[in-house]
């Protein structure tokens, strides 16, 4: 038998990253927090069946940190501490769609590992912290009302908990749970480039000339992208990206051939200069799908859902986890505020996934292998966010600042239109700059994989 506490109780469905920061959040309310788990959680950092991504490259934003550092204190230190890898993401080589971005312009830093690692520490943090235990092997049925709270009903009984948070992710059964309830859910607003990506993780068995990511953005006229990151242990992890018909499978000589195909060389001499560890793994649930519960007129009390059950998004812009500690932090500061967990509360929720809802949805409309056609609105903007790439590229100070703040949620997307940047792009109208060179990490990176290989492979 599942037992909680009395008054005050709570109860999380999934104990994946949203789950873990909800019930971190709830703990510090003085609730007695349950966490209803469907998997049996590994003793070590390893990639998990309920979480699918779990073996995909993983990035937590600048603002991402920050909130998940205000729900565990020490929790940077912790992950440093386990080997996560550690720098500055302005040094780190981005090609955007107009050409490099300058690395000589300071940026967030960037605290990179992989996700079992990150979910491990996290859920360690969690449940030492006391008030929160997390049940596994649990599969949630459904639920019900009652006179005092809720009764989650699984395959074999009912947690009673006067609070029920749905952090079950993607797959979440919400929308059935709420129409056996008698509530009309939404239909969900869907934005899908249909997307594909294909991860590694290699290790370098010897000294490489970098230390930072290299990020080869996918455009309209190419297809293909990639992505690699140094996390824990000195290993790295790499990522391939493609649109539509283009995306990448798991034979690992296609792997490695794809990210030939690139607009730059980087990512395959990278792989060349590397060791696999495991296997080739994909990842193609990478639609944008979004639930406006906020908008549900008779939304009830002591219900709500955050994380991916509210709101997923293409996970190759990394702001999923960023969104889930923002909406913790949003219900431990509302509670303490007395706002009932109902309905205002549901919509503060909404409200932090606003941000990264708009940038996500804006960047897959204007792909070509979208669903959906972009509105005039959508082209206008995309042609303003155009000429800022190409401001990028040419090393702008004040565009690169701004997307910069804004890729980490650290800025909303108005900041994109500000008169400054406006004045901007003017003078640049006027007077252009030569483009960004090619930066001189990967020229080192070109001239070891020469040494070893001799002319390019």
């Amino acid at each position: 038998m599942i037992r909680v506490g009395g008054p005050g109780s709570a109860v999380v469905i999934g104990a994946s990253l949203a789950g873990l920061f909800s019930a971190v959040a709830l703990a510090g309310h003085g609730h007695e927090v349950t966490i209803l788990e469907r998997d049996r959680l590994p003793v070590h950092p390893v990639p998990r069946k309920g979480v699918p991504q779990s073996a995909q490259a993983h990035v937590l934003l600048h603002r991402g940190m920050l909130a998940a550092e205000s729900l565990l204190p020490g929790l940077r230190a912790d992950l440093l501490a386990a080997g996560a890898a550690c720098f500055d993401g302005g040094a780190m080589p981005w090609l955007g769609e107009y050409g490099w971005l300058d690395t000589t312009i300071g940026g967030y830093p960037v605290v990179s590992l992989t996700r079992p690692l990150l979910e491990h520490r996290v859920r360690r943090q969690v449940v030492n912290g006391g008030r929160v235990r997390i049940v596994e092997r649990v599969d949630v049925r459904g639920l019900r009302r009652t006179g005092q709270g809720w009764m989650v009903r699984t395959a074999t009984e009912e947690v009673p908990g006067d609070l029920v948070v749905d952090a079950s992710g993607r797959n979440s059964r919400l929308p059935h749970w709420l129409s056996e309830l008698g509530l009309a859910a939404p239909a969900p607003e869907v934005v899908d480039a249909h997307l594909g990506y294909a991860c590694r993780l290699f290790r370098a068995p010897r000294p490489l000339p970098l230390d930072v990511g290299i990020v080869i953005v996918a455009t309209q006229d190419s297809p293909f992208g990639g992505l690699a990151l140094p996390v824990e242990h000195g290993q790295w992890i790499v990522m391939a990206g493609g649109l539509g018909d283009h995306r990448p499978g798991r034979d690992p000589d296609g792997f490695r051939r794809f990210f030939s195909t690139l607009r730059d060389r980087a990512l395959v001499e990278l792989v060349d200069l590397l060791e696999p560890v495991d296997e080739v793994r994909i990842h193609r649930q990478t639609q944008n799908r979004r639930y406006r519960y906020e908008a549900v007129a008779n939304w009830p009390d002591g219900l709500l859902a955050v994380g991916d059950s509210l709101a997923a998004f293409n996970p190759i812009y990394g702001q999923g986890i960023t969104v889930a500690a923002c909406q913790a932090q949003t219900l431990g500061r509302s509670l303490s505020q007395g706002l009932n967990p109902g309905r205002r509360l549901q919509r503060r929720l909404a409200a932090d996934a606003d941000r990264a809802w708009t940038l996500a949805t804006a960047a897959d409309l204007r792909q070509p292998s979208s669903d959906q056609d972009p509105s005039l609105v959508d082209q206008a903007v995309d042609r303003w966010a155009q000429h800022l790439a190409w401001l990028m590229g040419r090393g702008d100070l004040v565009a690169t600042v701004a997307f910069r703040q804004v890729y980490n949620l650290m800025a909303p997307p108005q900041t994109l239109f500000s008169p400054l940047l406006v004045a901007t792009a003017v003078r640049s109208w006027l007077q252009p700059s030569p483009p960004v060179p090619r930066p001189a990490a990967l020229q080192a990176l070109t001239a070891q994989h020469r040494r070893r290989y001799g002319v390019a492979a």
